[in-house]
């Protein structure tokens, strides 16, 4: 494969995800752990880019005047919030099911998001440039996780941040993200994550350093049942999150 013919698309999992897409919305369907896990990304996401931006997190439109891309979007359920906060998004995914569901529940909703059945690579070689670029769970879905931040990280405007959430590529991961959620407690599809796919965070740093980011802020993310809800930690073995600027 040349280097022009490189992609960072996983055909299996986009037909994975385009099976499950109608189910995006149902806060009770497959895609249940993402929306008991969307408050505390979403509450990290606000808070780190209010204080980057110089922005008050606690304003009706926080992120006002910002562009935001959120690559993998899926149906859009970062998308939306995030709209809804006040940045101008462009939602973009691999596949196209996703991205009419998407389309069809903004409309709905009365928001206006520019989403897009495209790679990262495609709209990086297109110019496109963001002040602030969402990469969660996804990079753990694509073929070529390299190429995947590399594109990603040519679109981050100078002074710009990414964010990263991913499962972490331990045993530890292997027993809780895989085998209990898919297989024991049946929070997600069996197949839905695949061990050897999972990122480390040095698997992050390293492309991501190499393309001028720097590491602001790393935390992991944990699950807890009395509570019924997730939360910040100090442990990054299993679901992590991370925060990386570029200098302006």
């Amino acid at each position: 494969m040349t280097v022009a013919e490189k992609t960072t698309i996983d055909q299996s999992e986009v037909d994975r995800f385009s099976k499950m897409a109608a189910e995006w919305w149902n806060p009770d369907g497959k895609f249940k752990p993402l929306h008991k896990f969307n408050p505390v990304r979403l509450t990290y996401i606000r808070n780190h880019a209010a204080q980057h931006f110089s922005k008050d997190p606690n304003a009706q439109k926080p992120l006002e005047g910002l562009r935001m891309l959120d690559i993998g979007c899926g149906g859009g359920l970062l998308c939306e919030p995030m709209t809804r906060m006040g940045a101008t998004v462009v939602g973009a995914d691999a596949s196209e099911t996703n991205i009419e569901i998407a389309k069809i529940h903004a409309e709905q909703s009365g928001l206006e998001i520019d989403y897009r059945a495209e790679t990262s690579e495609a709209l990086a070689a297109a110019g496109e440039k963001f002040d602030i670029i969402l990469n969660m769970e996804v990079v753990e879905h694509v073929a070529d996780v390299d190429l995947f931040l590399t594109s990603c990280a040519d679109m981050l405007k100078p002074g710009g941040l990414m964010f990263v959430a991913t499962i972490n590529r331990t045993m530890k991961a292997m027993a809780l993200a895989i085998i209990g959620a898919e297989y024991v407690l049946r929070w997600l599809p069996r197949g839905t994550h695949q061990y050897e796919k999972l990122v480390r965070p040095e698997e992050i740093t390293t492309p991501l350093g190499n393309s001028g980011l720097s590491l602001v802020d790393q935390t992991g993310v944990f699950y807890n049942p009395l509570q019924d809800q997730w939360n910040l930690s100090n442990d990054m073995d299993v679901n992590y999150m991370m925060l990386l600027e570029r200098k302006a």
